[in-house]
């Protein structure tokens, strides 16, 4: 108890190796967190606005959004800090508010997108009974599951790690207070801990993956069926921009948690951890929601409303 209380503090020390790159970084991740802000917001607001978007796939897409914002906002502003700070260093409580946000927030946008794959299923293969199966109230408890299934594995893991003997060793060779690289500093055994990070990357990561796999089995047998050529190329296009937020956010999750770990972090691994949490919130509003038709009439619808307001 007495190692584990003398650490009060930690270092962040990911590319730290790369000074040149710091002003770069703190330029660049600040773009982009201005960027998450306004396009996930605008999301959130017009498919509040228009009743048009008062359907489960926006009402899952204002999740991911608010989702996205939330999880940038608990990493890019101390990201930013770090990149600038001379010591580097943030608090034992910081870093446990930023580990439980973090991983919350992740966990719970693994189950969201496997949650959203299910709705695209339901809406493709069996168009006629959508308005019955997704109903008001199934969708808004498919959401709260997912929020409450990410924070409970959240809680647990970083409970077990925070308790943990870290016998002063405060030096996180990583730019965020991230779980697998707070557990190197950690001298007492982790066997518990690999064992339920195990059990969660598996239920939490391979699981939503597979069930996302095999609902775009069906969605595209469904989708060749289809006599009209519009109707395959509009239910594609829906597709084809959740899986490119599937690709970008499994890719870069598996990467980091399931590939066998070394000793040291490797820069590989800090720059796949920077994609993890800006690039693929950046691009989520991008390509699964801006380029959507009935997203872009109805950004013209708002605009052209507040414009007239401001005229008069």
């Amino acid at each position: 108890m007495g190692n584990y209380s003398a650490v009060t503090e930690f270092f962040l020390v990911g590319l730290s190796k790369y000074p040149e790159l710091q002003l770069f970084l703190f330029v660049l991740c600040l773009i982009m967190y201005v960027i998450i802000l306004l396009g996930n917001s605008l999301l959130i607001i017009i498919s509040i606005l228009d009743s048009r978007l008062h359907t489960p796939m926006y009402f899952f897409l204002g999740n991911l959004s608010f989702l996205d914002i939330c999880y940038t906002s608990s990493s890019i502003p101390p990201m930013l800090i770090i990149f600038r700070s001379e010591t580097k260093s943030i608090s034992f409580i910081g870093c446990a508010l930023q580990m439980v946000a973090s991983l919350g927030l992740g966990s719970t946008e693994c189950v969201l997108l496997a949650v959203m794959a299910y709705d695209r299923y339901v809406a493709i293969c069996n168009p006629l009974r959508y308005p019955i199966i997704m109903n008001r109230v199934l969708y808004v408890h498919m959401a709260a599951w997912s929020w409450i299934i990410g924070c409970m594995n959240s809680l647990v893991q970083t409970a077990l790690t925070m308790v943990l003997p870290f016998c002063g060793n405060n030096v996180i060779d990583h730019l965020t207070c991230e779980i697998l690289a707070l557990l190197k500093l950690v001298c007492s055994d982790i066997s518990m801990n690999v064992l339920i990070m195990t059990v969660a990357s598996i239920v939490l990561l391979v699981i939503p993956l597979l069930l996302i796999f095999i609902s775009y089995v069906f969605i595209l047998s469904s989708i060749l069926r289809i006599n009209s050529a519009e109707g395959r190329k509009k239910a594609f296009s829906t597709c084809s921009a959740h899986l490119t937020v599937v690709i970008l956010f499994y890719g870069s999750a598996l990467f980091m948690y399931m590939k066998p770990k070394s000793k040291d972090t490797k820069a590989s691994d800090e720059i796949i951890g920077l994609s993890y949490g800006v690039v693929t919130p950046m691009l989520n509003p991008i390509i699964y929601s801006l380029r959507n038709k009935e997203v872009k009439e109805a950004v013209k619808k708002v605009l052209s409303r507040y414009l007239h307001l401001w005229k008069i």
